[in-house]
């Protein structure tokens, strides 16, 4: 299959708010939430990780105070995006490990919700993860697996793992769920490209061999990916086009492309310019289905009310209201800003 290098999209069907997606607000929709919520640590020392900046005494002076504010915002956050209902599942991205899943859904206003978890800790040398939240109420966790991103020999540096869910939704469908979190662009996109290209070769291998043994499937994936929808490693490795209203079964389409064109703004910013880093790409079932769970390219949006930005006082316009720049605390939320669908 030839992937458009343009990587274009018709605005005119992708571009569209949550407010004209089919089934609107209604209590039949099941959403679904990716937040990189920038380095969520604890303020206890791992010996295996290298967490040493975010103690105490640490260059970012994280303290308990601090913790807990941090909490206070992801669960502020988390339940601002779901609207009038809890979101049904929610991917995390920069979580240290699972005490701080549990702070978050048990010392804080979540704990109402009674969300449950899916996380391991993964190889990566900070010691930040994925995970995914989830309402027991409406999903419920048929299969789970972490997919390794190292390279056999272990020669490569140790990434997060790609977190697999195969989830039962209300009893009546299922749904494959990929939580994601790619190599970072640090030292130069093109230097860390190859990366995130093989990261992009594993997660297309698990996906090909779900549509092997069970076809039409429907499959999400959600994450930093670190790269953009037209990068070589979402377009051209893992195959995903951009959104249509006339999708057709058996291909990934991105609900992300041409957001960031569209509506002036990402999920990250650097140097000035917004990124779309957080992406969600669904399979073509997803947009075709006559039964059960479906959705459209207007059911996907970026969360960013006026709280969660901030002046951009280097370039122009606003960017994310982060936690730390640098080394100096300013007490926001994340450096990204989250990425939402719903499913109808």
């Amino acid at each position: 299959m030839l992937i458009p290098l343009s990587c274009q999209v018709n605005t005119k069907t992708v571009h569209k708010t949550q407010e004209t997606c089919p089934g609107g607000l209604t209590d039949d929709i099941i959403k679904i939430i990716f937040y990189n919520v920038e380095n969520l640590f604890d303020t206890f020392d791992d010996s295996t990780k290298a967490d040493e900046e975010y103690l105490p005494g640490g260059l970012m002076h994280w303290t308990y105070s601090r913790y807990k504010t941090k909490l206070e915002k992801v669960c502020k956050v988390i339940v601002a995006a779901g609207g009038w209902t809890p979101p049904d599942m929610i991917g995390l991205a920069e979580i240290e490990n699972s005490r701080v899943l549990l702070d978050l859904i048990h010392k804080t206003p979540l704990v109402k919700f009674e969300y449950r978890y899916v996380h391991k800790n993964s190889p990566d040398t900070r010691g930040i993860d994925v995970a995914l939240l989830y309402n027991p109420a409406t999903i419920k966790i048929l299969k789970t697996e972490f997919i390794a991103g190292k390279s056999v020999d272990n020669t490569e540096k140790p990434t997060r793992d790609i977190l697999y869910c195969k989830v039962s939704v209300r009893r009546t469908d299922t749904l494959h769920v990929f939580v994601n979190h790619w190599p970072s662009r640090s030292g130069g996109i093109l230097e860390t490209e190859p990366a995130r290209m093989k990261m992009a070769t594993i997660l297309r291998r698990q996906i090909d061999s779900i549509v092997q043994s069970e076809p039409h499937q429907k499959i999400i994936l959600m994450g930093d990916f670190n790269d953009g929808p037209c990068d070589k490693s979402l377009a051209r490795v893992l195959k995903a086009l951009p959104a249509t209203d006339n999708a057709t079964t058996g291909i990934l389409y991105n609900l992300s492309s041409g957001y960031e064109t569209k509506n002036r703004i990402g999920t990250h910013k650097f140097q000035g310019q917004w990124n779309m880093l957080d992406q969600i790409i669904v399979s073509g079932e997803l947009l075709t289905a006559k039964k059960g769970l479906k959705t459209s390219p207007s059911c996907f949006s970026v969360f960013a009310p006026p709280y969660l930005l901030t002046e951009d006082k280097k370039y122009t316009g606003q960017e994310p209201f982060r936690t730390y720049k640098g080394p100096v605390y300013i007490g926001g939320f994340s450096d990204h800003l989250p990425v939402v669908v719903n499913l109808y």
